[in-house]
């Protein structure tokens, strides 16, 4: 706890760092413990399992009193029985449903992946996205400072009779909408920030300069860890069937039984007291036989394998999904970088535009319309150079994704 606190020391003076806050929401999630405990949960399961192969060993007390005692046998007997057993043949059940459990477990455990993976990739878009408010706030407390300079200078012109009143409120209405859309994104980003919150289970500061590496293999992906929980529930339901299906098979059981009895009431013959047993060994053998149940085994495992069949489907769809999304996110990659590209030309272009027409308005050339409409366009293509940027990170976390890669390995 002591380094985890330590690691979050950069962040709290630094801004909140992607790696760290992943690696926050590993061991803080709610869902990702629940989930964990899922796996545990089997694990025990699996354990029980592998201890069906010993024998078992139980002990009764019993009373026993008959109202009517015969002459022959007493009217109260009790006692208590040691009784050890032990499964010789049970037609591979045993075995069945050690595999079925341990099938059970794995495809726990790759709910448990596929549950973090998807987690961390909804909280690094949460992260890039608000990156992109706070980009876009800024650009909107930047236009908004520009507005007031200019509002407060109109504003004296009119004073001095050399500005109309229309100059002034055309901006005081844009300054108006900038601290309404200033007010709007400061909202956006506190929405967005605990819900960050509430993912990785940390408080968070202003997202810092985190990227992904850059890098696309086009040739081998992993299956996902969703595709892979699916075939070992097939296993599972398929050893699942076997185990119902041993039932078919002899069944051999041994038990070996020791009694002590105890009497009340004994009975008497002639005068003499009758002799009665003080102890009992007893050793049973059986061998039981499933001869006719109507076809109900035969049908509990026709449904099972029609599960397994329904499970099969699904693994060769999502695959299919795999793939397609692989290509999507190769795809989205490539229109990002053109995007970003596109954006830092229309940056350029209007931060130098605004440069020549401040100057114009300034001079009295143009008039206050043609300047807002300018800094807007700055505003607007800075934004959108900034969230171009971003974008392009989720593009490889997505990627990163759907080829099942962990993502915070992927962080610079």
């Amino acid at each position: 706890m002591r380094r985890f606190l330590l690691l979050l020391l950069p962040a709290l003076l630094f801004g909140t760092d992607l790696k760290i806050l992943l690696e926050a929401a590993k061991q803080n999630n709610n869902l990702l413990k629940a989930s964990q405990m899922e796996v545990t949960s089997k694990e025990k399961e699996l354990s029980s399992a592998q201890k069906n192969y010993y024998p078992t060993v139980d002990a009764n007390l019993f009373y026993e009193r008959d109202d009517e005692a015969t002459p022959f046998y007493p009217g109260t007997t009790y006692g208590a029985t040691a009784k050890i057993s032990f499964d010789i043949y049970d037609g591979g059940k045993k075995s069945y449903t050690e595999k079925q459990k341990q099938s059970e477990l794995q495809s726990k455990q790759f709910i448990y992946k596929e549950n973090r993976k998807s987690i961390l990739l909804s909280i690094t878009k949460n992260f890039y996205n608000l990156k992109s408010l706070y980009a876009s706030l800024d650009a909107r407390e930047e236009a908004s400072k520009a507005v007031q300079a200019q509002l407060q200078r109109v504003k004296q012109f009119y004073a001095a009779n050399l500005a109309t009143s229309d100059d002034v409120d055309r901006l005081q209405s844009a300054y108006d909408r900038n601290i309404y859309a200033i007010e709007s994104l400061k909202f956006q980003i506190f929405s967005l920030k605990k819900r960050v919150e509430l993912q990785a289970g940390t408080k968070i500061t202003k997202p810092d300069n985190s990227k992904f590496q850059k890098s696309i293999n086009r040739e081998k992906y992993t299956l996902l860890d969703s595709i892979e929980a699916l075939r070992y529930n097939k296993k599972a339901l398929q050893n699942l069937s076997r185990t119902i299906e041993s039932d078919y098979y002899p069944n051999i059981k041994i038990a070996d039984s020791y009694t002590l009895f105890g009497y009340a009431d004994k009975p008497y013959f002639a005068g003499q007291p009758i002799p009665l047993l003080d102890t009992q060994n007893r050793l049973m053998a059986t061998l039981t036989v499933r001869l006719f149940d109507f076809g109900r085994i035969a049908e509990q495992k026709e449904a099972l394998q029609l599960q397994a069949d329904a499970l099969n489907e699904k693994i060769i769809y999502q695959s299919k999904e795999q793939k397609m999304q692989l290509e999507l996110a190769r795809k989205r990659i490539m229109t990002t970088q053109l995007k970003i590209k596109s954006s830092k030309s229309a940056l350029k272009a209007a931060s130098s535009a605004l440069t020549t027409i401040t100057q114009k308005y300034q001079a009295g050339i143009v008039d206050n319309v043609t300047y807002l409409d300018a800094l807007s366009s700055k505003t607007e293509a800075k934004a959108l150079y900034e969230k171009s940027l971003n974008d392009l990170e989720i593009a490889y976390a997505i990627y990163y994704y759907y080829n099942a890669k962990n993502l915070e390995e992927y962080l610079q």
